[in-house]
């Protein structure tokens, strides 16, 4: 990044305008939104198998159901805090490379506090169903979103929108936001997902699978926007 000296008398008004086309760029020269993208792609990607072989499930003869979510619980809250760090390191070597501050400690904060509520309710409802059935009747449609929401994946969504006015980066609250209504308001939709032999451990994966992918898709998006960017004189 370089800066334009400004002559002493000039036009307030153009000094001004300056200052603020200057203060953009900054902004945008400390954005590395495509490599917080990809670590939580990759985290969210990894955890598919941690996921799948760390359920358990339980059938009895009248056809109902039982199972339990280990891997997740195992898996999730140390690898989010440590794709947390990473990202808040990564942004700050960044930052200092190019002689500026990173203002990342809030999103390492946030992305700490909706870890720790994550774990917090998923132990809480582990309690829970372990001693109480699982209700027989259909759930309604908003147990599902707060379900999504308080997942991991969800958890990421809210943590990026406060990356997102960090940055004041337009384009990924635009992705943010439909990163959260895929993952809130159409994947819990549907409860046909994969192969009918995989039964339960497909349920979960796939949609998993969509929001990693989704993840991975806006990273290459956001690296090559970036690099556009860079080419510009």
């Amino acid at each position: 990044m370089t800066t334009d000296s400004v002559p002493v008398g000039g036009d307030p008004r153009r000094l001004l305008s300056d200052v603020r086309n200057l203060a953009h760029r900054v902004r945008v020269d400390q954005r590395m939104t495509w490599f917080a993208l990809l670590v939580l792609a990759a985290v969210t990607l990894v955890g598919i198998p941690f996921d799948w072989f760390g359920m358990t499930e339980h059938c009895y003869p009248d056809g109902s159901c039982q199972f339990a979510r280990r891997g997740v619980l195992y898996y999730w809250p140390p690898a989010l805090l440590l794709a947390y760090a990473v990202i808040a390191v990564c942004y700050v070597r960044a930052a200092r490379a190019r002689g500026l501050g990173a203002r990342v400690l809030p999103y390492t904060i946030t992305g700490a506090a909706t870890t720790a509520l994550f774990t917090a309710a998923w132990v809480a409802a582990a309690l829970y169903f372990s001693n109480h059935p699982a209700p027989m009747d259909p759930l309604p449609y908003w147990w599902f979103v707060l379900d999504r929401l308080l997942a991991p994946w969800g958890m990421i969504g809210l943590a990026l929108l406060v990356l997102a006015r960090l940055e004041r980066n337009l384009g990924l609250l635009l992705f943010t936001a439909g990163y959260l209504a895929l993952v809130l308001l159409v994947l819990p939709m549907n409860s046909g997902w994969g192969p009918s032999h995989w039964g339960i451990r497909a349920h979960f994966a796939v949609p998993q699978l969509i929001s990693g992918v989704v993840l991975l898709l806006g990273a290459a998006g956001f690296a090559a926007a970036r690099r556009r960017q860079r080419r510009r004189p």
